[in-house]
């Protein structure tokens, strides 16, 4: 998939989120690369990382919290590439980590996104 058609289904997969959410992101910058920078991965392989937010999560900012580099939420284009097999499974993924990414800018934990996660798979067997 060429990199403009993966940024709109990005572009499109934020537009989903409810508009509060939105306004309340107005100092994110979302991004599409090929791959995560070797700083970036923090150990992971660089074919495994989707996605990552880089910032402070909103629940660990004071009143003192201002005039900041936007907060950045980078999707991995090959590595969901990489694991989908169709064009319908990708637009699948792109929704689901920018989701998961999103959430860890309003201080959500993997932990608690795993537990969220597989909740949702199970209502998918059903």
């Amino acid at each position: 998939m060429d990199k403009n058609r993966f940024a709109n289904l990005v572009e499109q997969a934020l537009d989903k989120l409810p508009d509060e959410f939105l306004e309340i992101m107005d100092n994110v910058e979302v991004l599409v690369e090929d791959y995560p920078t070797k700083s970036q991965c923090a150990g992971a392989k660089k074919t495994e990382l989707l996605g990552l937010y880089e910032g402070v999560p909103l629940t660990e900012r004071d009143s003192r919290y201002s005039l900041v580099l936007p907060d950045k939420i980078t999707i991995f284009q090959k590595p969901i590439e990489a694991i989908c097999r169709t064009d319908s499974e990708i637009i699948d993924q792109v929704e689901k980590t920018v989701k998961h990414e999103v959430a860890h800018f309003f201080g959500m934990s993997d932990d608690e996104l795993d537990d969220i996660e597989a909740g949702w798979l199970e209502g998918e067997e059903e």
